[in-house]
């Protein structure tokens, strides 16, 4: 039995793709792999509206991320308003740019919160994920944040690469003060999903990984809260996509493009409106490209009739059509779902794959180059 999605209520977080552009080269980053055909911005007036759309409609959180925000020289301005209108703000950063005296304006423009990435604690494995000679940098910025009276948030994308100096990263995070560690096991869309047989962890690595972040846990208490990122190919288990399709996320891309999660203009036979020609609330309440997978009665089986639907929504639209072909399609890390075996098979792929593999099939890194290449060669996703 399927029902009818009722009308939803307000996105109460909003978050503002900058940019594109990006000093680092990140081989899990979630913009899209074809970003560099998509070189277009909203300036400084069309952000300023968004922003107000976006606080009339009812959000509370504004994060500002890309690519790389900092590259943004009026940053400043659209955290202004967006503290004048009585957003949270949050800045995600890759550190690169964020000086002293930067810091000091952001502060005095008024933002709230920012969330640092490292690639792993180690010069070598940071500087090598992130194609950059970044790490002593972030260890910089680090500190700034710190001076700033900012709450010190680090994130680390976990994967095959770095999962194994877990303990050494949650010891960094805590020797720099940090008051939360987002240790986020990677989402294999974009980049990472080209980036796949080299990301993947076995269950074993996982399996320690979850120990060891236990044992920190227990013993630094309250002294830093650290949140492990469950991730979607070794649980069985589907996962709400943002919370659920167009229930409390909004995301409007570099050249305006509105969207119900950061990947989704992936998806075939979606339009998804642009905010210079439809006004934040007719995109939110009235668009096709926010509605078709609201609520339960888009859902096929077996979704359509499981006892989870109502809690896991179908699970991620964008898995189901990279590894189904079907954006329609039980998402196929479920172990109900009947393309579950292409999970199952991508993880034990992984698993055997030979240490040479790295060699002959080296990591892809996100850069314009790859990106124009990868979009010109780009075929139909499959596991």
């Amino acid at each position: 039995m399927t029902t009818v999605a009722p009308r939803p209520g307000p996105p109460l977080w909003l978050l503002a793709e900058l940019t594109y552009r990006c000093p680092l080269h990140c081989v899990f980053c979630f913009n899209p792999v074809d970003f560099a055909q998509q070189e277009n911005e909203l300036g400084t007036e069309d952000w300023l509206r968004v922003l107000r759309e976006g606080r009339e409609l009812g959000a509370v959180q504004c994060g500002l991320s890309g690519g790389e925000p900092l590259l943004r020289d009026d940053l400043e301005i659209i955290i202004a308003e967006a503290a004048r209108l009585g957003y949270y703000t949050n800045l995600l950063t890759s550190g690169v740019g964020l000086t002293a005296q930067r810091a000091a304006a952001l502060k005095a423009a008024g933002l709230d919160h920012v969330q640092l990435s490292f690639q792993d604690s180690t010069r070598e494995m940071n500087d090598f994920l992130s194609h950059t000679k970044t790490f002593e940098l972030k260890n910089r910025v680090a500190k700034i944040i710190k001076d700033q009276g900012w709450p010190m948030v680090l994130n680390v994308v976990i994967h095959r690469m770095n999962i194994d100096h877990i303990d050494r990263i949650i010891e960094m995070a805590h020797e720099m003060g940090a008051e939360y560690l987002e240790l986020a096991n990677t989402q294999y869309y974009s980049w990472a999903f080209v980036n796949r047989d080299q990301l993947l962890p076995t269950h074993e690595q996982l399996r320690h990984a979850e120990e060891v972040t236990d044992a920190w846990r227990k013993r630094l208490g309250e002294r830093m809260r650290i949140f492990f990122v469950a991730p979607d190919y070794h649980e069985g288990k589907a996962k709400k996509c943002v919370n659920g399709w167009g229930r409390m996320f909004l995301t409007v891309a570099p050249d305006g493009t509105a969207l119900p999660c950061h990947t989704a203009k992936m998806l075939p036979g979606l339009e998804f409106p642009n905010v210079n020609a439809h006004s934040l609330r007719e995109i939110w309440f009235d668009s096709e490209g926010f509605n078709r997978y609201r609520g339960t009665g888009w859902m096929k089986e077996p979704c359509a009739s499981c006892d989870q639907r109502e809690q896991d929504l179908g699970g991620c639209r964008c898995q189901a059509y990279l590894l189904a072909q079907d954006a329609a399609a039980a998402d196929p890390v479920c172990a109900k779902s009947p393309d579950h075996h292409r999970v199952v098979e991508a993880v034990a792929h992984a698993a055997a794959r030979d240490p040479a593999a790295l060699t002959e099939h080296p990591l892809v890194f996100r850069d314009p180059a790859n990106s124009r290449r990868l979009s010109a060669a780009f075929v139909t996703p499959h596991a």
